[in-house]
């Protein structure tokens, strides 16, 4: 692209250019000709100084004659030409080149007060340390002054449990002293790449690596290091930030930094008075192939620069949790998980998981969960971000306990059911929780419901409005839609915290009279369909005993404990029962579909019952006697 595009901008931007006054072409052409010899991404002024040539030979040729309205043309024809906004043509008359002198250069005593002027650290509370650098040093004053830089500044930090690494107001500095300061949150043994720097005047490139021996003592890999930016922060240090980012090493905070470059010089256009600035060095990272120049270092937690250091001690505070966070979760998952062969390596990786990129607590709930599901891909075991819970809670059955008055058992039960003959001799039975049975209920709903339905020739069960309950129940009201000759399996409760395995088969008695398997049976769903709700609805399925008509279900089967981590707005939930099918199979609380769906929602009763009948639901309708609409 760039053979193409440099030339075709460069003749646009030459060819809008006024003719009424004169102008040097030669100055174009030596303009052209020291960014062929200094601009540091030479694969993109391919054919540009041609293209100008061209141009000059046609005829179309600059005749501007205000300098600086010529430099401000100038500069957005190359700009436009190139995208890159460090190109620059300025017309300064009086301009006089300012060589700042080298700091090696400096009498000792002054270069020793300049460095330690840049650099200034402190330990704050919790024995955090704050190191704040303004100027990045180069090799030759790193190995000069090395020694004393440590007694002075690093030695007080060093054995600090994390660190606060302040570049805000970092604007100067030498590309070469990089290595040092990553050298220092890295490990001797294994060397690391950190940047490579591409100089085209010279046109040799220079990798630069971390130092296996450096002075004093390495603050290693493994504690917390969080790097402070502004708009300000420019060069060698966005290098630094840049490198430990992407190495994983620290998390950024503040602003996105300013975008500098590794190295830009102003070159004097011939004799003139018109100068030309050009990026004459690039630094491509090895671990991203791209780099902090011009877009800068984006940070992981933007935050105006001021509260920076405000916001890096929070962030601290929530990183210093997270052991004390895997811990207490790998404790509930330890006691209460039901599936006990995966707990071993839902424990090994939780301890081996790197939670570098954790910023919040909703960051680490997040983490958290993706490391369970990747070893227990079971939806019910989940970590949640959940400010507004308050205590731990067991999610199950509520309070079943039955009232002993005949009069108010009755009462109990037309609050949980509700049972009517369709026209059509069609069954009809609505459940709307699912209570723990006993002897004297069993006998009132016998009579509420079996005795009223037992000539019915099918029966619709409507659990549209069914939230749960208890799965004790299941197996009595299966047992109704079964045949009493034969035993059936229906489903197999496992109880981690009891340690107990529970059968449920078809009752060897019940009290009222059987409905058998020989008659339809249509259960209604609904997305507020749940837990038990959708457990009997399951089982209907699995059980090939029925149809299941409706919307989707809610997705939501409980037997699980949920707890708060203490000190934290995390919680996490832990299955401790699992529920078997009669087939083995693990029944883990997907939602429910059914085999049909009704042409409407739901939320119209008669219709849905209605369509309960519809052809693409009954096999042999009027055989069925279901009515027709």
């Amino acid at each position: 692209m760039a053979h193409s595009t440099v030339p075709l901008l460069m003749m646009l931007f030459l060819c809008t250019l006024s003719s009424n006054s004169s102008f040097q072409p030669a100055l174009v052409l030596e303009m052209a000709k020291i960014l062929l010899e200094n601009y540091c991404f030479p694969e993109n002024l391919v054919g540009m100084q041609e293209a100008i040539q061209q141009a000059i030979n046609s005829g179309e040729i600059l005749q501007i004659s205000d300098r600086k309205t010529l430099a401000t043309v100038l500069t957005a024809g190359v700009q436009g030409a190139l995208n890159d906004p460090r190109l620059t043509i300025s017309y300064e008359p009086n301009f006089v080149p300012v060589m700042p002198p080298a700091l090696s250069s400096l009498p000792k005593e002054q270069l020793i007060r300049l460095v330690k002027n840049s650099v200034k650290s402190d330990i704050l509370e919790n024995n955090v340390g704050y190191l704040r650098i303004d100027r990045i040093i180069g090799e030759e004053t790193a190995v000069k002054f090395g020694s004393q830089l440590m007694e002075s500044i690093w030695d007080k930090i060093a054995h600090t449990s994390s660190l606060i690494f302040d570049l805000r107001y970092s604007t100067a500095g030498e590309l070469s002293g990089v290595p040092f300061i990553i050298s220092y949150f890295s490990d001797p043994e294994s060397l690391i790449h950190i940047d490579t720097v591409y100089d085209r005047p010279s046109n040799s490139t220079k990798e630069l690596w971390t130092i296996p021996s450096i002075v004093g003592e390495r603050y290693g890999k493994e504690k917390d290091v969080i790097i402070l930016t502004s708009r300000h922060t420019t060069g060698a240090a966005e290098a630094v930030a840049y490198a430990l980012k992407k190495l994983r090493r620290a998390i950024t905070v503040g602003e996105r930094s300013a975008g500098g470059s590794v190295k830009v010089q102003k070159i004097r256009i011939a004799q003139s008075k018109f100068y030309i600035t050009v990026p004459v060095a690039r630094s491509v990272s090895p671990i991203t192939g791209q780099s902090w120049e011009v877009t800068g270092v984006s940070p992981n937690v933007h935050v105006i620069a001021k509260e920076a250091v405000a916001k890096a001690k929070s962030l601290l505070a929530i990183r210093n949790s997270i052991p004390k966070v895997v811990q207490s979760i790998s404790d509930k998952i330890n006691r209460f998980y039901t599936f006990t062969e995966r707990v071993p390596a839902l424990l090994q990786l939780l301890e081996s998981t790197d939670f570098v990129s954790v910023v919040s607590e909703e960051d680490l709930a997040i983490r958290l969960n993706q490391v369970l599901q990747t070893v227990s891909e079971d939806p019910r075991l989940t970590i949640k971000y959940m400010p507004e819970y308050a205590a731990n809670v067991e999610e199950g059955p509520e309070d079943d306990r039955v009232p002993d008055d005949p009069g108010l058992l009755m009462e109990y039960i037309d609050t949980l059911l509700k049972v009517e003959i369709l026209p059509g001799n069609t069954g009809y039975v609505r459940f709307d929780k699912f209570v723990k049975s006993s002897a004297k209920l069993e006998e009132a709903m016998a009579k509420k419901v079996w005795v009223a339905l037992k000539d019915t020739a099918n029966l619709i069960i409507d659990l549209r409005y069914n939230t749960g309950g208890s799965s004790t129940s299941l197996a009595i009201i299966l047992s109704y839609l079964q045949d009493t000759s034969q035993k059936q399996h229906f489903f197999t409760i496992y109880d981690r915290i009891q340690n107990s395995t529970t059968e449920h088969n078809t009752l060897p008695k019940i009290t009222g009279p059987v409905y058998g398997s020989k008659r339809e049976i249509y259960v209604l769903t609904s997305y507020y369909t749940a837990s038990v709700g959708e457990e009997f609805a399951y089982l209907i399925q699995s059980l090939h005993r029925g149809t299941v008509i409706g919307e989707i279900t809610s997705g939501t089967l409980m037997h699980s404990k949920t707890f708060k981590i203490e000190g934290t707005n995390i919680a996490i939930t832990v299955p401790f029962i699992n529920f078997i099918d009669n087939n083995g199979e693990f029944w883990l609380g997907a939602k429910i579909s059914g085999t049909t769906s009704p042409t409407s929602k739901v939320h119209g009763e008669d219709e849905t019952i209605h369509n309960a009948g519809t052809p693409a639901t009954l096999k042999g309708r009027e055989k069925a006697g279901v009515p027709a609409l």
